[in-house]
């Protein structure tokens, strides 16, 4: 019983000792992947999902309030330009205007006869005066009312087609509430989603085109038109390219591939798995690896691929081995030890 008690202790002894052997190696060296440095020479396109989106999209609204008569148009009526879009009730604007008419026509009789008087030096210049500029008060009130009645009319502003209309008869709206949303047919744009690596490389763009789903095989130029200067709330900049559509059969809402052809400057850079980047601060580094030991390297990112790549200048050349897997967790000089490559035939480890 003594003798296989010793032996269970020691067993347990040396079982720990090892533990702690291989937990103090982990914590000296951990285990990191590393990939090579790649050039990206003959690389020169960046692509990007895209939406086709009209390029003029106006909320049709009354200028004055009132009760609304009839909308003249369903959601995805195709409209022209000046056609009647909705009208509301103008009795109150029709009887308004009446009565200024009335009211213009009786100081305009009285204006017309002081300033006949004083042109016969019949009145003074101060009577004069006030005949005048009452008049000219009536006028701009004539005017006003007029515009009111007018404005109990909406009329499309452009070429296009109802994509919404957020009232129906009966209901009382106020000013500038939107009635009818009119989207244009005549020119689209793509609109694309940019980080903010490629926002800063926006100079050594040189060219754009699209691909789509729906139209296989047809790649399609785009024209530059703009892009926002400020990021929207997921840290974006959004591009917008004008696209010509001879055919007639894009719509807003089509979803594109935007191929975004870059200067010939960028394919000097070298690629990396965008794993491989570490932001401390201000800065981004990758580690490099050489005899078992990486090396902090300060890099400067000109744009993340959708391949999960990411393409930098700095100091680095094609060949160097950087950490792609566990840089996070490493300091400068830091001993490492290599995980084992995947094999082809044991993908994921699991045999």
């Amino acid at each position: 019983m003594d003798t296989k008690f010793f032996f269970l202790i020691a067993s347990m002894m040396l079982t720990t000792g090892c533990h702690k052997g291989v937990n103090r190696l982990e914590t000296d060296s951990p285990m990191v992947r590393i990939d090579t440095v790649r050039t990206t020479t003959g690389e020169t396109t960046l692509q990007f999902p895209g939406k086709v989106v009209a390029s003029k999209q106006v909320n049709a609204s009354f200028k004055v309030a009132g009760t609304l008569k009839h909308v003249c148009v369903e959601e995805g009526s195709r409209v022209k330009a000046g056609q009647l879009l909705a009208e509301m009730d103008a009795t109150d604007y029709q009887v308004q205007l009446k009565a200024t008419e009335a009211e213009y026509a009786q100081v305009k009789a009285e204006a017309e006869r002081v300033m006949g008087l004083y042109a016969d030096n019949g009145t003074t210049a101060n009577q004069y005066d006030k005949a005048r500029y009452g008049l000219s008060q009536m006028e701009a009130k004539l005017q006003n009312h007029r515009n009111q009645l007018s404005y109990t009319r909406i009329v499309s502003p452009i070429d296009g087609f109802v994509q919404r209309r957020f009232f129906d008869a009966g209901e009382t709206i106020g000013a500038g509430m939107p009635v009818v949303e009119v989207v244009s047919v005549k020119s689209l744009e793509v609109e694309v989603n940019l980080p903010a690596s490629t926002y800063m490389m926006r100079e050594h763009m040189k060219g754009f085109s699209c691909t789509m789903d729906v139209m296989p095989g047809q790649k399609m130029p785009l024209q530059y038109v703009g892009i926002l200067p400020q990021a929207n709330a997921n840290q974006l900049y959004t591009l917008r390219l004008a696209l010509d559509d001879g055919s007639g059969r894009i719509a807003p809402g089509m979803s594109v591939w935007v191929s975004v052809e870059m200067a010939d400057s960028v394919a000097a850079c070298v690629s990396i798995p965008a794993t491989a980047l570490v932001k401390e601060g201000d800065n981004i580094y990758v580690y490099l690896y050489g005899d078992g030991s990486v090396t902090r390297n300060r890099v400067d990112v000109k744009a993340l691929r959708t391949d999960g790549s990411a393409w930098v200048g700095g100091t680095l050349h094609p060949g160097q081995c950087v950490v792609s897997v566990g840089a996070r967790h490493l300091t400068d000089g830091q001993k490492v030890r290599l995980l084992a490559p995947v094999s082809k035939t044991n993908v994921g480890g699991m045999l």
